[in-house]
């Protein structure tokens, strides 16, 4: 007889990573597509804590929160001009919440 658990003890996390070449000062990446890219040349001892800070933007996009095209990212039905805001600043609400649970 089979058996089905309905709560597992223990979680899959399946997000694929990409190390690639990225400009200058940024580290890593949470695509819409629910990938994650890192900077190739991300110090290694970081790597971990680049990849925490990104599945943050990952459970914000699975939930809805968080969603964003060329032009704007949108935060919670908020949409936000990509050319008003310096990209990942700690006082962004998605960035704040990465930061804090990262």
């Amino acid at each position: 007889m089979a058996f089905k658990l309905t709560n597992p003890p223990y979680t899959i996390d399946n997000t694929p990573i990409y190390h690639v070449d990225m400009e200058a000062g940024v580290m890593g990446k949470a695509n819409n597509n629910l990938t994650i890219i890192i900077n190739k040349d991300v110090d290694p001892s970081k790597t971990q804590d680049v990849i925490d800070h990104e599945m943050v933007h990952i459970d914000q996009m699975k939930r809805g929160d968080l969603d964003y095209d060329d032009e704007n990212v949108y935060w919670k039905g908020k949409k936000y001009p990509r050319s008003k805001m310096k990209e990942g600043a700690k006082n962004l609400p998605w960035e704040a919440e990465a930061y804090k649970n990262a």
